[in-house]
């Protein structure tokens, strides 16, 4: 696995995932397992002890889980999510998704608020999904506003410029989102920051071989 310099100085690293396995790719985990274990567990004071009581109080899960269904779920994401389980990383994976209504569950907002990662799986047809992109804002929301909040994206198939700019498949999708939604412009922006946020992050491009 080699670290490549990528655009806006993010650096990618290169994932072969043959037979879309991470269990021969620990540095994936060992990135995860790092960043879950920074939140303080010992408080120094009645006041910080409460403060600990309420977060954990609100912890739903270590890692949320966002990914396009219909592309990922039979290959990477299931894989992903079993190996996070095997090594005892608490994962949310919303089995729902396919038969979510138009609004994004409060469960789901919960779920991404009670969690300390978000690993997002951008796939060719991710952002034709308003669901995926709605968790997407709701999780850069928490990197923006949590004090302690890690976004790994991984890109599963698609180039982290297409979604930075929105090119290729992103483009065809957000053509017709603009399209849909030509009376809430402000929702599509947020959309589009949402990407471009989350594809400047330090991440994982996978190299699929079967």
């Amino acid at each position: 696995m080699s670290m490549v310099p990528h655009a806006c100085a993010v650096h990618v690293s290169v994932v072969d995932l043959k037979n879309n396995s991470f269990t021969q790719n620990p540095k994936i985990f060992d990135q995860i397992r790092r960043n879950t274990n920074m939140l303080p567990s010992t408080p120094s004071s009645s006041s910080s002890a409460a403060a600990a009581a309420d977060t954990n109080k609100e912890r739903t899960c270590d890692v949320f889980l966002s990914f396009r269904g219909e592309d990922t779920r039979c290959s990477l994401v299931s894989h992903l999510y079993k190996d996070l389980c095997r090594k005892n990383i608490g994962t949310f994976i919303d089995s729902e998704k396919l038969q979510r209504g138009d609004e994004i569950s409060e469960s789901l907002l919960r779920a991404i608020q009670g969690s300390r990662i978000s690993v997002i799986v951008f796939s060719k047809d991710y952002a034709s999904s308003r669901w995926c992109l709605d968790e997407l804002v709701k999780i850069m929301d928490c990197k923006k506003l949590k004090g302690h909040y890690f976004v790994v994206p991984v890109f599963y198939g698609v180039d982290p410029s297409d979604v930075r700019k929105q090119r290729g498949s992103f483009a065809d999708a957000f053509a017709k989102h603009e399209e849909n939604f030509k009376h809430d412009v402000e929702k599509v922006k947020s959309w589009r920051t949402a990407l471009t946020s989350a594809a400047d992050l330090s991440g994982w491009h996978s190299q699929v071989t079967r």
